[in-house]
């Protein structure tokens, strides 16, 4: 079966999550990608838990499916190598703080002279330009000062930043889409292009209607834990041994719990009747649904919800979902034969295709394990050039 990013060589220039993130995507569906790292201690994600066997699994998630390089970009002959390898490259992607890699000789200005077909990427907290955008960044910062934090949580309590890395990911989502619009226009144009992907504009994406909530209306979103203000219900309710979430968007879903909840005439109850009338009588209609779920379990409930059609789902914890059969149904359990670690469970692709293959391309490559090969095989060296290479000190 074919790769849809099959004959596509990407040169991967970063770091922890964001960046590495972005091409794991490209290499699920078949890209080359050839992870370059600083010669010593490489991906500072090597040294993020948990741990197999001294092997971190985060960075084995992050970089599967890889090659890896070293090179010492402060060395000139470890420059000329990145360049005659650019040359030979469809796509880079960096995610240094701006102005790393015009200082090393290999921005986005100089690598077209190279090779004008070169996407190039550049991944950042801030962006390539603004006031911001010489500051250092990590997710839950750009979640702080992007106003998403001001919206998670409950109203009593502090804002929150969500549970995972969720401004990384989305933006090695929107970096990664942005490549692949990039390679199909440089199909019809010839012509490379360049990229600016920042944490900060992404986290501002993912403020979704909030954004103009405040732009249309003025009004500043608050934390309303759970609960959505616009719709009920529209929460997090708990039951004999969790919590239980409850989405009704709309009467017929709503009629539906009633008649799960075995109180089919709260339909048509004066409070409850319509999408408004549930919105002004939220306390009241939120202490009959309490009422109810605590007095069930958690599978208790699903039974109920999925015969009646109802939106809504018990608050599994990650065993649970790993555990569960959808998960593998769906091919979300990946094992990863990791050098010095042996057999990790990763999570496989989102992304699902009817005639393409995605899938993980095989482990995350130790630091500078294909050193030789990137010169004897994509480079062309001859044997006398590789050692002079090799004995310089330019790959470390």
């Amino acid at each position: 079966m074919r790769s849809m990013l099959e004959g596509i060589r990407v040169i991967d220039f970063t770091n922890t999550v964001a960046g590495p993130g972005c091409t794991f995507f490209l290499a699920d569906m078949g890209a080359e990608v050839i992870k370059v790292e600083r010669p010593g201690l490489g991906d500072e994600a090597r040294l993020f838990p948990p741990y197999k066997d001294g092997v971190s699994a985060s960075f084995a998630v992050l970089n599967r499916g890889k090659r890896g390089v070293t090179l010492d970009l402060k060395h000139p002959l470890a420059v000329e190598v990145f360049k005659e390898l650019a040359a030979v490259s469809d796509v880079f992607v960096e995610n240094y703080r701006p102005g790393v890699v015009k200082k090393l000789g290999i921005d986005y200005e100089t690598l077209r002279q190279v090779n004008p077909r070169l996407v190039m990427c550049s991944i950042s907290g801030y962006g390539q330009y603004g006031p911001l955008s010489d500051l250092p960044s990590y997710d839950a910062v750009i979640q702080a000062l992007s106003g998403l934090m001001s919206t998670t949580g409950f109203p009593d309590g502090p804002p929150t930043r969500a549970g995972t890395l969720i401004v990384d990911i989305s933006t090695a989502f929107y970096a990664a889409f942005g490549i692949c619009a990039a390679l199909f226009a440089r199909e019809r144009s010839g012509e490379g292009e360049y990229l600016d992907v920042s944490m900060y504009d992404v986290a501002i994406n993912l403020l979704e209607a909030k954004f103009v909530d405040y732009t249309v209306t003025g009004n500043i979103p608050q934390r309303t834990g759970n609960r959505y203000p616009y719709v009920t219900p529209f929460d997090a309710f708990a039951t004999k041994d969790g919590h239980v979430m409850l989405i009704c968007i709309g009467d017929q879903p709503f009629h539906k719990l009633c008649q799960a909840m075995g109180r089919p005439e709260l339909a048509e109850d004066e409070r409850f009747r319509d999408l408004m009338a549930r919105n002004a009588n939220e306390p009241e209609l939120k202490r009959i649904i309490e009422e109810w779920a605590s007095g069930f379990t958690n599978a208790e409930i699903w039974e109920l919800l999925r015969e009646h059609g109802v939106p809504g789902a018990p608050v599994n914890d990650v065993k649970s979902v790993v555990e569960h059969p959808h998960t593998a149904a769906r091919g979300m359990l990946v094992d990863l034969e990791q050098p010095g670690a042996g057999m990790i469970t990763i999570f496989g692709s989102a992304m699902k295709a009817l005639g393409s293959e995605i899938r993980p391309r095989g482990p995350a490559p130790s630091l500078g394990q294909d050193n030789r090969w990137l010169l004897e095989t994509v480079l062309g060296k001859d044997p006398a050039q590789v050692e002079e290479i090799l004995s310089s000190g330019a790959m470390g």
